[in-house]
């Protein structure tokens, strides 16, 4: 089997930063590969194409390819999230596409296999499948200025760049905040007490775990009015070295300490914005052991409560810029559709990001919502996977860009002011 890789990039860029895909391009190519029979695949400004060389005669059009190899359908494999991780433990995998996130690879299916399957000691930091046909794996949208939307503009404004600093050096500073350990408890009860302040009713909600338990962090500010809806924002609070172990430091300035000052910087936006519907923040414990918070949350609500959650905003890794251009990623499933959209025009209304957009959910706390049919996003920097300092003690404050979380927290903020409503 042959695997062709098309540039379909229409504005200056590198492998860094995907480009986005010229639309002309894309479609032309997409249509001739279905029309002869071939597999194609895209990652922002690159499309693979795969099948025998007389169908990829027909794909190409007189387009010429970046590059061609030779490989088995069955060893084509995705890796998503940390890629970095997977090439610094499996150096002998060639790597045929470079995304940060998303590295496809040429994997014996053997080994795919033993990599798939969750490890009893922790889930994986990146995950590997075969590589999915005639899809999107995910999309790049350009920053486009647009007049800034009045009724969320001084909400966007009110983002503070000192406050998000010194709550993220607060939760920086603990040795760890792994789920069982007593740093982790007491990081809970400083962000309850934020937010109490804030106005906000809380509850800590117990979470069993393999061999101990951990917190959630639930606070609510009910709306004024509306449908009786629910709007959530969440962020893991735990942190965790994966290299040394539960006891070892594991600051987690990145993952996710960004995320935990992110919810909070929300909260002091918001904390007297006359919404219609409920605003309900969410810290999780357990995620790094395997989405427990999450899980325990989302398995813990009755239907009619499932039923009256409009949307979840989570923010997972949201200071690292790994890439020359400000670039978030906006993850969510086909539940979540409309709310990624108004995301991403969120973004390029209120902010200079760069958009990418996908619909493979994956190993944050957004998946347990979209499991149970919920709509709910992922907003994360862009490149993710090429952030190799994450689960190390070197996750700290010095090799995070506060510029981009601050643009990040204004696109949420934009979009919430939007969901919640005025009352």
């Amino acid at each position: 089997m042959t695997v062709v890789r098309f540039d379909l990039g229409n504005t200056p860029g590198n492998d860094d930063v995907p480009r986005a895909a010229a639309p002309d391009a894309l479609q032309t190519l997409t249509a001739a590969a279905a029309d002869a029979g071939a597999a194609w695949t895209q990652l922002g400004d690159t499309l693979l194409v795969t099948g025998v060389p007389a169908q990829l005669e027909r794909t190409g059009a007189g387009r010429p390819p970046m590059d061609r190899v030779e490989v088995p359908a069955a060893r084509l494999h995705l890796v998503i999230q940390n890629g970095r991780q997977f090439q610094q433990e499996h150096t002998e995998v060639p790597v045929l596409v470079d995304k940060g996130r998303y590295l496809v690879v040429d994997l014996d299916p053997a080994e795919a296999g033993r990599l798939i399957e969750p490890s009893e000691r922790h889930l994986p930091c990146f995950g590997v499948r075969p590589l999915p046909a005639d899809t999107v794996v995910f999309e790049q949208r350009p920053p486009v200025p647009v007049p800034t939307l009045a009724v969320a503009g001084p909400r966007v404004a009110a983002v503070s760049r000192d406050a998000f600093a010194a709550d993220l050096r607060t939760l920086a500073g603990f040795r760890t905040r792994h789920s069982t350990s007593t740093e982790f408890r007491t990081a809970l009860d400083w962000a309850d007490g934020v937010l109490s302040a804030l106005g906000f009713g809380t509850r800590v909600q117990t979470v069993a775990l393999p061999g101990g338990s951990t917190q959630n962090l639930i606070a609510e500010r009910p709306g004024r009015g509306g449908d009786g809806r629910a709007v959530l924002v969440t962020a893991h609070l735990d942190s965790i070295n994966v290299r040394d172990g539960a006891e070892a430091p594991a600051p987690g300035a990145d993952d996710n300490g960004s995320g935990a000052a992110g919810v909070l910087a929300i909260a002091r936006a918001l904390q007297d914005h006359p919404g219609a519907r409920d605003l309900r923040l969410i810290l999780f414990g357990g995620e790094e052991q395997g989405l427990y918070g999450s899980r325990h949350y989302v398995a813990d609500l009755p239907q009619e409560a499932r039923d009256r959650i409009h949307s979840v905003l989570n923010m997972d890794m949201i200071a690292s810029r790994n890439s020359p251009s400000p670039t978030v990623l906006l993850e969510g499933a086909a539940v979540s559709q409309l709310v990624l959209e108004e995301l991403a025009a969120a973004a390029q209304a209120h902010t200079g990001l760069t958009v990418q957009t996908s619909l493979l959910p994956f190993n944050s706390d957004h998946v347990p919502f979209i499991d149970s049919g919920m709509p709910a996003v992922l907003t994360i920097e862009g490149a993710d996977g090429a952030n190799d300092r994450i689960h190390t003690a070197g996750d700290t404050l010095e090799h995070l860009d506060l510029d981009l979380a601050l643009e990040i927290q204004r696109m949420n903020v934009a979009y919430l002011v939007q969901a919640l409503g005025q009352a």
